[in-house]
């Protein structure tokens, strides 16, 4: 039996057993969602049955889910069908509503941008691999392959994917070679931040449907990042890079905000939760889940980052609980065999 007959079934048992209490506190509603980015097709892939025994309602692929990196889309349809061969991959597309954004290798060039010469056909592709109907407005919409989800009856919670290729300004890369051999003493990559107010990490007609996005009624929202969101400077690919796109970011919050929000991320290989307390009345949260296969060792620094971090591959869940007026939202990241090494619970009923 699947997680959503169990619920259906359950639904019908409390109205059997106590139908005035049931409708006047509501029946429980919950949603499931797993995550994660950096899949390797090339490399064992045994994180899976764990994720195939969470049944979640919705798997995200949050970008770099092949290693594509290249401008030929004969090579990338190559590694997309050995990704689509993983037994694990075919079950859960099976059995699950999958939905995906990209990052760099899976656009097909490490940390590349506006100026990828391949990117219309990689979309393409990539929408066509993903089941991407051929009407859907992410095929030639201005931007990119943004796109958003209701998941859930009568409580919904709103899944948007952004896209942070397609617009994106070239990146500024650091040349002095003693800030160079600074930034890895310090763990960090070689990129600068950009001071450019022009600059762009997302562009115009996506945050007008994003602004759009925000204002449609839900009682949570996801927001799905293919790179790190909260984190401050770090020297490789984040929206701090991008400081005038990340205030832009949380002004636009702190203007719709009236549920919880939660960003969840990938591309750093490696796993973490991060809060940031604001001008609004919820804090901004993040949980960072890479990768499926994919680890790094040199941990950057985050002062948002709670508890500890984790370099070894992982998944994130986010478990979505409404009971009657209340709401309790609780995230997870948890290694290949299933066991949790992050933990948090937002009851966020209030």
């Amino acid at each position: 039996m699947t997680r959503r007959m169990m619920k259906a079934c359950l639904a019908m048992i409390i109205m059997m057993i106590n139908p005035t209490t049931a409708l006047a506190e509501s029946v429980h509603e919950s949603v499931h969602i797993a995550f994660g980015s950096c899949s390797h097709q090339d490399k064992p892939q045994p994180i899976w049955q764990s994720v195939l025994k969470e049944q979640p309602d919705m798997f995200i692929f949050l970008g770099d889910n092949i290693y594509g990196d290249s401008d030929n889309i004969d090579v990338l349809a190559e590694k997309y069908s050995k990704l689509n061969a993983i037994p694990g991959v075919k079950a859960l597309r099976a059995q699950t509503q999958v939905v995906a954004t990209w990052d760099d290798h899976d656009y097909g060039k490490n940390d590349a941008g506006y100026e990828f010469i391949a990117k219309t056909g990689s979309r393409k592709l990539m929408l066509d691999f993903w089941d991407e109907p051929g009407t859907s407005p992410r095929r030639t919409q201005e931007g990119g392959i943004y796109t958003s989800y209701i998941v859930g009856e009568s409580r919904k919670v709103q899944v948007i994917l952004l896209d942070l290729r397609w617009n994106r300004t070239p990146l500024i890369a650091e040349t002095n070679l003693l800030s160079l051999a600074r930034l890895q003493l310090e763990d960090r990559g070689p990129y600068q931040v950009n001071p450019d107010p022009e600059a762009k990490l997302v562009g115009e007609a996506q945050w007008r449907w994003l602004e759009n996005e925000l204002q449609k009624e839900a009682d949570v929202r996801v927001i799905a990042t293919s790179i790190q969101f909260l984190a401050e400077f770090t020297g490789w690919e984040s929206w701090a890079n991008f400081p005038a796109d990340r205030q832009r970011m949380i002004s636009l919050l702190a203007k719709y905000q009236s549920e919880p929000i939660v960003f969840i991320s990938g591309d750093v290989h490696w796993a973490e939760y991060s809060r940031l307390e604001t001008s609004n009345i919820w804090p901004l949260i993040e949980l960072t889940s890479s990768g499926l296969t994919e680890e790094w060792k040199a941990v950057s620094p985050n002062i948002h980052r709670v508890g500890n971090a984790f370099p070894i591959a992982n998944y994130g869940v986010l478990d979505i609980n409404f009971v009657g007026p209340k709401t309790s939202v609780e995230l997870a990241i948890k290694d290949a065999k299933g066991d949790i090494l992050i933990q948090q619970k937002l009851d966020v009923s209030n």
